[in-house]
């Protein structure tokens, strides 16, 4: 394998994980953290409710953990699947993956949707983070 090979497997391993990272997160984990896995410019593409950059991100991460749509004690999961990764240069890099939204994980599991996570992420500060996510009900 040559060295150019070997970085794009450690690239697409590393967003990989920060994909999952931030389903993680965005179910049971710290907000700080959860933000740190965007570029300072972010754009979090929801339909109906975009945000851009990490404070607004944060700021919409904040109003669904009060409103117990998501965060911790909510017993909801995001599910990450089907993910393929498309490293385009040594600081961007493309992924798409399926998800799933489930509430009442402890109970009765029910899917509330899914869809596709469209991503672009760029190597900021010597780790991939998520620079633009268009997300995609469906």
């Amino acid at each position: 394998m040559t060295e150019p090979s070997v970085a794009r497997v450690e690239a697409e391993l590393e967003i990989r994980n920060t994909i999952s990272r931030l389903a993680i997160l965005a179910d049971q984990g710290d907000l700080d953290e959860y933000v740190d896995q965007f570029t300072e410019g972010a754009v979090w593409d929801l339909p109906g409710a975009s945000r851009h950059g990490r404070a607004d991100i944060r700021a919409g991460a904040e109003q669904r953990r009060a409103e117990g749509v998501t965060g911790p004690g909510t017993a909801t999961r995001h599910v990450i699947t089907t993910v393929s990764v498309s490293v385009d240069g040594p600081d961007t890099a493309w992924a798409d993956s399926y998800f799933m939204f489930l509430r009442n994980t402890a109970e009765a599991p029910s899917i509330v949707n899914m869809g596709v996570y469209h991503d672009r992420f760029e190597r900021e500060d010597g780790s991939w983070r998520l620079a633009h996510r268009q997300i995609t009900f469906g």
